[in-house]
């Protein structure tokens, strides 16, 4: 079956995050001693990174660890030589999460991924065993002209190892990775500098195609994508990554499993279902994230007439959420103007409710993304059986999601289940229809996502399919 695997299915990922003050004094303006300064500073993190002050404590959890301390751990019931998954085990479940995990475990099917342990980052101010007198703060004074620079920097570390790495090995491997990213933002910040102005380090996480995994990248934040495109590029021939596909936008940012997406909207509803089974059969998915649009989103109510609507949406958060466009997914009016501006409709098109089908879905498209797409005619509905080669196709090369439109109902199609030998064939869909809050379990068992057999198109109605080509661009 040609489906999605996940890479750390048989590990675990290690994340350390937390905030690093850098502080410095700038005695002279110049270039080369402001460039001195701040390689000394981020020189002194990085020691303070392996010295015996350095901690991780379990991110809700009692687990604290002294990584350069012979990896000392307390409680004692874990030892240098504890596997790492069971770290897991002493992260405390929120009451929230149990209610959601007791509703969704009955008929849903849990979507693969690996399990990530969350570790803050901290310093010891002091330590055990010192003199009362070294505790004992002592303050100067001096006069001095001279500029003082100051700054947080995001740590944020994530280290894969597989499930029975012990925490001592584990410990040692997230100490280097910590080091090498601080040495990282102090290059970005050098890179960026601007006088005395300094711009914050920010790391970011991607996942990328086999052998490679997950790596980090440090942008200096506040500079555009547009604008680090040669960073991007030598990133590309580092990895030995095609040129025709973004992998380091900011919005390829990987998004870890056991973090929430802040707009509300549910990602991917259809990896919690399970795949049809065709004799000789082999599915063929949607590649990447995108966001389920339906009716009665964003206070609009769209009943009975913004289907079409909701599936471009769904269609334009996939190239939003891909990294190949920045803009924001269309809001009803912006989607109606584009239209206008286009010639295709009148300027009393703009706030009506009146639908749009899969040539006007082309258009915005192409319009607001600059996107292409092929459409697909269908003179009745009982020819999409025949339709397997065309689809499977599609989501090997392009992996976007498809705008089907018939009659008055618009649909997207996330994949197909196909025979090459018997011809037979189920669709992937997700309903913009559905009216109801974003409950993935209720969406999952009612169908609203789910696979459907030929028989769910009207076989007399003629449809008109909209795949979006992938831009070619880095």
């Amino acid at each position: 079956m040609v489906v999605d695997t996940h890479p750390f299915d048989s590990s675990i990922i290690l994340r350390v995050k937390g905030p690093l003050e850098f502080k410095c004094l700038f005695d002279k303006t110049d270039a080369l001693n402001i460039q001195k300064v701040i390689s000394k500073t981020f020189e002194a993190l990085c020691c303070s990174i392996k010295s015996e002050s350095c901690v991780f404590t379990l991110c809700d959890g009692p687990v604290v660890i002294w990584p350069n301390k012979d990896v000392h751990i307390s409680p004692e019931d874990i030892t240098p030589n504890t596997p790492c998954q069971e770290l897991s085990q002493w992260t405390k479940i929120s009451e929230q999460e149990s209610l959601h995990k007791k509703s969704t475990k009955k008929k849903t099917k849990k979507c693969s991924g690996n399990t990530v342990v969350n570790l803050q980052l901290m310093m010891e101010t002091t330590r055990p065993g010192a003199p009362h007198s070294a505790q004992v703060p002592v303050f100067t004074q001096t006069v001095q002209t001279s500029h003082f620079g100051s700054m947080t920097l995001p740590i944020d570390c994530a280290v894969c190892v597989s499930l029975g790495e012990t925490i001592q090995n584990a410990c040692l491997h997230l100490v280097e990775e910590l080091s090498n990213q601080i040495n990282e933002m102090k290059r970005v910040t050098l890179q960026h500098l601007k006088g005395t102005s300094i711009l914050v380090p920010e790391p970011l996480h991607f996942l990328l195609p086999h052998p490679h995994g997950l790596v980090t990248v440090v942008y200096p934040a506040g500079v555009l994508d547009s604008q680090l495109q040669t960073a991007r590029q030598a990133l590309h021939q580092k990895y030995d990554l095609p040129n025709d596909t973004p992998y380091f936008r900011r919005a390829n940012a990987y998004h870890f499993p056991n973090e929430p997406y802040r707009d509300g909207y549910l990602r991917n509803p259809h990896l919690w279902l399970t795949h049809p089974t065709l004799e000789n059969g082999k599915v063929y998915l949607v590649q990447g994230l995108y966001s389920y649009h339906h009716y009665m989103q964003d206070r609009i109510d769209d009943n009975g007439w913004g289907c079409a609507y909701r599936s471009l949406q769904t269609i334009c958060s996939w190239f939003q959420q891909q990294g190949y466009v920045d803009r924001s997914v269309p809001s009803h009016k912006e989607i109606q103007q584009a239209l206008v501006d286009v010639g295709d409709k009148q300027a009393s098109f703009v706030g009506s409710r009146q639908w749009i089908g899969s040539i006007e879905v082309q258009a915005v498209l192409n319009e607001l993304l600059g996107v292409t797409s092929k459409i697909l005619f269908v003179s009745q509905g009982s020819e999409l059986a025949s339709k397997g080669r065309e689809l499977a196709s599609h989501f090997i090369t392009e992996g976007t999601p498809v705008m089907i439109g018939g009659g008055v109902l618009a649909h997207t199609i996330l994949g197909v289940a196909w025979s090459e030998t018997t011809g037979e064939i189920r669709y992937l869909i997700l309903d913009p229809h559905y009216t109801g809050a974003e409950d993935l379990q209720l969406i999952t068992e009612k169908g609203w996502c789910g696979w459907k057999g030929p028989e769910f198109w009207d076989q007399t109605a003629y449809y008109n399919l909209c795949l979006p080509q992938r831009p070619k661009v880095i």
